[in-house]
This record gives C-alpha cells, sequence and structure tokens, in this order.
C-alpha cells in the first residue's frame, strides 16, 4: 500500500528480478500506526498532503505505476464538515492535476466506518460527489467490494451504477475481510458479473490471509481464474 519506507530503486530492481508490475499504491496517508487514514481532509495538513503528492509521484516514476490511490482521512471533531470538504476538493484536485502532468491515474475509495472508525468518506455517493465536483478527467473511481458490502450491499448493482467511473476494483469477503470464500458474499456470482460488465483493469487482492498467504490463494483455481 505504502513504499515509502523503501528505496524506489530498490523496489524497482524487485519488480524488473520477478517480472511483476506496480499497478496502484497510495499516496502518502499520515502516520498510520498513530492511526490516521489520510490528510487530504485536514485543513491543519495542507503542505503535508501536497509535499505527499510530491513524493508519491517520483515513486511513480521510478516504479511505472500508472495510478495512485488518495485515502481522505477521518472526520475532525474540531472542524465542520465543510471546511473539511472544501480543503478534501482543493487537495485531491491539487493531486489530480498534478498526476495528469506525468499522464497518471488518482483514485478516491470509499472506506466503511466499521473498520476505519469516521472515514471522511465511507459511501460510494461521498465519492461521486467528490468526483463531481474536482471535475478532472484523470480523477476515478476505486471500487472495493468490501467497502461497499459493508456499508452499502447490493454490490453488482452498485458497481454497474459506478462502471463508466471505475478504473480500479479490490476484492475481500466479509466478515472478517479474508479471502473470497470464507464469507457472506457470492463471488462465483460476482468474478461472472465483472466479467460481464466490460471492466477491463485489474482487480486487486486486499484481504487479511485466513491461514498462510500462500494457502489463501487456493480459492483461485476453484473459481476458474487466474492469478
Amino acid at each position: 500500500m505504502f513504499p515509502y519506507e523503501e528505496e524506489a530503486d530498490a523496489i524497482r530492481a524487485r519488480l524488473d528480478d520477478t517480472g511483476l508490475e506496480q499497478v496502484l499504491f497510495n499516496l502518502p496517508a499520515g502516520d498510520w500506526d498513530a492511526g490516521d487514514r489520510g490528510t487530504a481532509s485536514d485543513p491543519d495538513r495542507v503542505e503535508e498532503f501536497r509535499e505527499g503528492v510530491e513524493q508519491a509521484r517520483e515513486y511513480a516514476r521510478v516504479l511505472d505505476c500508472p495510478r495512485l490511490n488518495c485515502l481522505a482521512g477521518l472526520r475532525l471533531d474540531e472542524r465542520s464538515y465543510d471546511e473539511q470538504w472544501d480543503v478534501l476538493v482543493e487537495n485531491v484536485r491539487h493531486a489530480a492535476r498534478a498526476l495528469k502532468e506525468d499522464g497518471r491515474t488518482l483514485l478516491v475509495e470509499p472506506v466503511n466506518s466499521y473498520d476505519v472508525e469516521g472515514f471522511f468518506i465511507p459511501y460510494t455517493a461521498d465519492v461521486v460527489k467528490l468526483l463531481d465536483e474536482v471535475d478532472a478527467d484523470n480523477l476515478r473511481f476505486q471500487f472495493d467490494f468490501y467497502h461497499a458490502q459493508k456499508m452499502e450491499g447490493n454490490l453488482c448493482e452498485r458497481f454497474d451504477e459506478l462502471l463508466e467511473r471505475i478504473d480500479h476494483v479490490q476484492v475481500a469477503d466479509n466478515p472478517g475481510r479474508h479471502q473470497p470464500g470464507t464469507g457472506e458474499i457470492d463471488y462465483a456470482f460476482v468474478f461472472e458479473h465483472i466479467d460481464g460488465s466490460g471492466y477491463e483493469g485489474w482487480v486487486g487482492l486486499e484481504y487479511a490471509p485466513d491461514g498462510d498467504t500462500r494457502a489463501s490463494l487456493d480459492w483461485v483455481e476453484s473459481y476458474g481464474l487466474k492469478i
């Protein structure tokens, strides 16, 4: 999610050694261990956010990564919602413009407020509103089926409504945020639906493995998929 603790050139070398492609990472999101979940909506951290955009641009250049995700951050009790919203719009607009200069795409995603209490934009409608207000042609939606299930349900209907704006998809099952097949989401149906939708982007496995990581990938063959 965050490559910044490693040298970009070292990551580039590992990608080259393995033949892998870096397709996404997050903009810097503050002090994760201290509870930060993004700084884009914090009026007191605008300079920090924009410095993070520049750091991310350099990593994206070295890693040849086409898209970056922006985490909005948390609702702040000492600030009005409108003030935070306005800062979020301006910061996302700034980041989108900067990435456009590099030919890259900026993503924003809603994050459920059960796992991340107080996340500033927990619903798909929040992100749609943000995309509309920023109005940048390289700003797109990151759709995570797990977050959508936690907050809204109607997964395939919601996916279809947003399809033209989605540039990356992530999956995990609910409850537990483990691999597909461990919870209530019918991923056989979901994957078939994605295949039939015309979506041609990546599907990221953003889950906490139930068991070791290698064993948690056994589900892939059972769905007739390749990884």
